[in-house]
């Protein structure tokens, strides 16, 4: 069953999932609002929940075009229908509910342009949206989603499949923990079995943490400022929580840790350009782009790319690729293969001439190189899963830094192999010796077949003494970590790379 899931996860983006989600919950809404399960009618509902999507469509699309970038419908989509799960629903006859509803949508969604520090905006959007929706129009947010234990076992399955592809269990236990220690920490001790039980059934809580804490554009993506993040959060969340007579509220505590994850991560959007397109292998090709400044990164690590899409598909017009280049190159480059059954993003990249932009953002990772030199290290790779070792590889060269590496490099043919200058120029001038896995028409000195258990072993005879690092397609990287667990290797010294969304 886990596997089904896994493979279901996969091929699903992470903004996909998070839309399916929510509209999940919204469905489920509105049949136990017609069983007489959930707390609101339904019509009001489906009322609000049409409404909120038209508002926040409407003003993406016109701000959206004032400040001339990719319009982004998925994400339209998801703070819609978040707003339509925190707010109360509305009657037709209405017109302070309407205009309420109306307001926070709009301004929702203008956060994203208006409040944004180099292209990249500040606060998530549904959270400023009831904010100044409560501050303005005296229209709080009423988080009823969570107040709803006939919702509860929808909202914990859903959200604990989106942490599970988006991987951030450590953000929502820190934030859950600090939560619940902090509720305690302000309760009285005769209360405490109330109090844990209010804030586990009753409260926005897991609705909170699963769907807007783990917002990645408004959230940290290195693991040491994400924990902080989920802390400030988690503190501030918790109702008793104040300063003199003010009380935070949960969109409060997340704009709150929003301005901390601004000031603890990277800043801000680059648009690229386009400088020149390379073919690195059979149906792979380098995109070369130049930056309108200096980007600082680690050599493995990702960044989210955007273009703007006539026609998006089902897995919408984000992606999240690793960084080819090294950082000490001037051109931002980006590996990509192309299948015949394409999507509509990678569509529109092989169109892409010199000149078009594309949007970066999101830089993240930590599938990087350790910080000490003399750790013995073994990259495995497959297909195009040599693009963050090639980012490596080409920082080492750079820097005329040799490391104890060892590359094993699987593809199914010798035309699918990339980057042979900088391996070959790895291994001339490093002494880093790259060892080939061909499927299909290996040549002489290379292995015939997938890497296995039998070449890490003829290959890499210290393997118990290094660090591996596996990047490729999803079941190889699943199926490599197995081998090499039951190989003796411990999971401390397993370094898997991994996007949010599947390319």
């Amino acid at each position: 069953m886990i596997k089904v899931v896994d493979r279901f996860l996969d091929h699903l983006t992470m903004y996909r999932l998070v839309l399916y989600y929510l509209m999940v919950l919204v469905a489920t809404a509105l049949v136990f609002g017609f069983a007489g399960l959930a707390p609101h009618d339904p019509i009001t509902l489906a009322f609000t929940t049409a409404l909120a999507l038209a508002a926040c469509w409407i003003a993406n699309k016109v701000f959206a075009r004032i400040f001339e970038v990719p319009a982004n419908n998925e994400s339209v989509y998801i703070t819609a229908l978040i707003l339509a799960l925190i707010v109360d629903p509305v009657a037709v006859t209405d017109p302070r509910g309407i205009g309420a509803v109306v307001f926070a949508s709009v301004w929702a969604i203008s956060s994203k342009f208006i409040f944004a520090i180099g292209r990249k905006h500040l606060f998530n959007p549904a959270a400023f949206g009831v904010a100044l929706s409560a501050l303005l129009l005296d229209q709080p947010a009423t988080w009823w989603v969570g107040g709803s234990l006939a919702l509860l076992p929808a909202v914990m399955a859903g959200g604990i499949l989106f942490v599970r592809k988006l991987r951030r269990l450590d953000l929502v236990a820190t934030f859950a923990i600090v939560t619940l220690a902090t509720v305690l920490a302000t309760a009285d001790p005769s209360q405490y079995g109330t109090v844990l039980m209010e804030t586990l059934r009753s409260s926005p809580m897991f609705f909170f943490a699963f769907v807007m804490l783990t917002e990645p554009l408004t959230a940290p993506t290195m693991r040491w400022p994400r924990i902080a993040f989920a802390g400030i959060v988690g503190l501030l969340f918790a109702p008793n929580i104040h300063i003199g007579s003010f009380y935070f509220t949960p969109e409060l505590a997340l704009l709150a840790g929003n301005l901390f994850a601004y000031a603890a991560g990277p800043k801000g959007r680059l648009v690229l350009t386009l400088e020149r397109i390379e073919q690195s292998a059979a149906d792979s090709y380098d995109f070369i782009f130049r930056s309108p400044r200096k980007l600082a990164f680690e050599a493995g690590q990702y960044l989210e790319w955007t273009l703007s899409l006539d026609r998006a598909d089902n897995r919408g017009n984000r992606r999240y690729f690793t960084v080819a280049s090294a950082p000490t190159e001037e051109t931002l480059r980006l590996g990509v293969k192309f299948y015949p059954a394409a999507s509509a993003f990678k569509r529109a990249l092989r169109t892409m001439k010199p000149g078009s932009s594309i949007h970066a953002s999101q830089l993240a990772g930590d599938f990087t190189l350790p910080t000490n030199p003399e750790t013995k290290i073994a990259f495995i790779a497959g297909g195009i899963g040599i693009t963050p070792f090639r980012s490596m590889l080409q920082y080492l060269l750079d820097r005329k830094e040799a490391r104890p590496i060892i590359v094993l490099y699987g593809t199914e043919n010798q035309k699918d192999i990339a980057y042979r200058d900088v391996l070959a120029a790895a291994r001339r001038e490093l002494g880093i010796k790259t060892i080939y896995a061909v499927a299909r028409d290996a040549e002489p000195g290379q292995y015939v077949g997938n890497i296995d258990e039998r070449l890490v072993r003829a290959a890499i005879p210290d393997y118990l003494e290094r660090t591996f690092y596996i990047s490729g397609p999803q079941a190889m990287v699943k199926a490599l970590r197995q081998k090499l667990r039951a190989m003796g290797i411990h999971r401390s010294k397993i370094k898997v790379d991994y996007f949010p969304g599947f390319a």
